[in-house]
């Protein structure tokens, strides 16, 4: 047993104790006794959060940058392009290599869940059958949910729709499209009423890449959305980037959050990559290429972040760390206020952690498992704001990360 005594819950009105047993937890109090023969901590000045959750991420291209090329126009469109050449030469071996490299760097900084998008334009679907293989290798530290996702396309691209099907068959969690990068508006339509229709009749959840671009024009989330509402789908729905709804009027956004919310689709936006590729056709003014956040938050839309790409053809940087997503998008989405600072965590929490559909067996209460955070800070707006250690990472009542905080020691003179 394991019992974490006066530690900060997330933003709770005042720090409890947590009793841990067979890996659940089984008690939490602003007092408990110390059951015999129990390991004990010391919680004071520390606080405890869920496990992180990246929503949405590629792990099937990631750590690739510079293979064949780098991408120096930074744009959508030339990542896509170098991928293309990039996934001619994948094996097995090496999806596996990069994937489980990538989910370790992602753990170090406290991600216990991970949505990763894994390309379906791939005739022999090598890197989706790696990662099926890596979900089930890493299921003692990480939960790894794995979605179809149609890079070039669903009906642009040769047998697309046959492939989405095998995909499903051989087990993925959810199904994704690509509707904006269709050939067209009518097979953006028809991809998305495909790929729901897969997911409804084979139980599926629903994730889509949708309107990753600037283009106003581009309005395939007002179809999602209605087909999320149409089909009783709804919160199993997921619409990702969305960068379109940031660049349309104001007027056609007021009248389309309402149908957000009726379909209550959830949204995931990646602030470092969205920012990256975004504006990259604009002179001036530029546009940022992220979402509405502050907007569909304040209408109740379930928002989450992602790190999206982690030094891939997309993006040259990233290391698996998520508060460096969450510092960049509430900076950009003007979530600076002390209060939202305080409870952004939920950005990559329990936000996320809806949109996986994973709350049954998520979250700090009495019964579900002891998965958790500990950092050396007392509130969550220390931890941004200082890049506060990570203490130690609990899935399921075992420590799968342990840090010893580094010791700074300045030498300086002062003149009086």
């Amino acid at each position: 047993m394991l019992l974490i005594r006066q530690i900060q819950i997330e933003d709770r009105e005042a720090p409890q104790d947590v009793l841990i047993k067979d890996g659940k937890i089984t008690a939490l109090a602003p007092h408990l006794e110390a059951p015999t023969a129990t390991k004990i901590i010391d919680g004071w000045q520390k606080l405890m959060l869920p496990p992180f959750v990246d929503s949405h991420v590629h792990l099937d291209t990631a750590l690739t940058a510079g293979e064949p090329e780098f991408n120096e126009s930074g744009t959508l469109f030339d990542g896509i392009r170098i991928w293309s050449k990039r996934k001619q030469t994948l094996t097995k071996q090496d999806v596996k290599q990069r994937a489980l490299a990538a989910l370790k760097l992602q753990a170090e900084h406290g991600i216990q869940f991970v949505r990763s998008h894994v390309d379906t334009t791939d005739p022999q679907l090598t890197a989706l059958q790696a990662l099926l293989e890596v979900r089930d290798e890493v299921a003692d530290f990480m939960e790894l949910q794995l979605v179809a996702f149609p890079q070039e396309g669903i009906l642009s691209y040769p047998n697309g729709k046959a492939l989405m099907k095998t995909a499903v068959e051989l087990g993925v969690d959810a199904v994704g499209g690509i509707p904006h990068y269709e050939f067209n508006q009518v097979y953006g339509r028809k991809s998305l009423e495909f790929l729901v229709d897969l997911a409804e009749k084979n139980n599926r959840l629903v994730d889509v890449h949708c309107d990753e671009i600037d283009d106003p024009q581009s309005r395939n989330l007002e179809i999602l959305a209605t087909l999320a509402y149409e089909t009783g789908l709804q919160q199993r729905v997921t619409a990702s980037h969305t960068v379109s709804l940031a660049a349309v009027n104001d007027a056609y956004a007021y009248k389309l959050m309402r149908l957000l919310r009726l379909s209550r689709i959830n949204f995931v936006a990646n602030p470092l990559v969205n920012m990256h590729l975004g504006g990259r056709f604009d002179t001036y003014p530029k546009r940022r290429g992220l979402t509405r956040v502050k907007e569909l938050l304040q209408q109740q839309v379930n928002v989450s972040f992602g790190e999206d790409d982690l030094q891939d053809p997309w993006y040259p940087m990233g290391n698996g760390n998520l508060l460096d997503s969450l510092y960049v998008g509430v900076l950009a989405s003007g979530l600076m206020g002390h209060r939202q600072l305080q409870q952004a965590y939920r950005l990559i929490t329990n936000n996320a952690a809806k949109t996986l559909q994973i709350e049954d067996h998520y979250g700090i209460e009495v019964g579900k498992p002891a998965s958790f955070l500990i950092f050396a800070a007392p509130d969550f707006y220390t931890v941004l704001n200082q890049r506060a250690p990570l203490l130690g990472s609990f899935h399921n009542g075992r420590q799968v990360v342990q840090t010893q905080p580094a010791v700074t020691k300045l030498n300086l003179s002062t003149k009086d």
